[in-house]
């Protein structure tokens, strides 16, 4: 399965991009969208940005509810509780599949700060010699549950090296990520799980 995830910002800006494939059932992690409609890949995700905010107001999604009104002055508690919330709140946020454009599936999580976490997966197209386990593989069907709880557990974990992102004094709201740890962060991430 190929893979491109992005995150958009609050004014629906681009902040970050990584394309990637899968590394499980014996992938090498290189993506495998086709050469001639890769350029698509913007323009697939950028597109469900309206049905992702009407799925979002059509669940109630209330954002900043995490009571972090005050400033405490332990980092680490702050850490520690911001966590917290993050776990209590990551079911709400992740919107599972919001749209199909032919054979690419758009996956959406939702951020307490209204940034938008999009993951683009194109299932490996099926061999004539596949056995039948290997169309259990979360690869081979993009909306069967194991795949659904492997992109969920992915963007939990980018989620997580998000907020500590953003929590850098030297981040601003809607600047683009360049930081290679937070890339490497990604990446681990998607071989880990996708």
């Amino acid at each position: 399965m190929s893979y491109y995830f992005a995150i958009v910002g609050t004014q629906d800006n681009p902040l970050f991009e990584y394309e990637f494939g899968t590394s499980k059932q014996g992938g090498d992690g290189q993506s495998r969208f086709n050469e001639q409609i890769r350029h698509l890949n913007q323009f697939i995700l950028h597109s469900s940005l309206d049905i992702v905010e009407e799925v979002q107001w059509a669940q109630g999604q209330i954002f900043l509810r995490c009571g972090l009104h005050h400033t405490l002055k332990d980092g680490n508690h702050l850490l520690r509780r911001i966590h917290v919330l993050m776990r209590r709140d990551t079911v709400d946020r992740y919107l599972k599949i919001v749209d199909k454009f032919f054979n690419n599936y758009v996956s959406c999580f939702v951020t307490a700060g209204n940034v938008k976490f999009l993951l683009l997966h194109q299932p490996s197209a099926p061999s004539s010699t596949a056995s039948s386990r290997s169309s259990t593989a979360i690869g081979a069907n993009p909306t069967s549950p194991a795949t659904e709880e492997a992109i969920k557990n992915f963007f939990q974990e980018v989620y997580e090296n998000w907020v500590k992102t953003i929590l850098s004094p030297f981040y601003r709201v809607n600047m683009e990520v360049k930081s290679p740890v937070f890339r490497s962060r990604v990446a681990a991430a998607g071989r880990k799980y996708l």
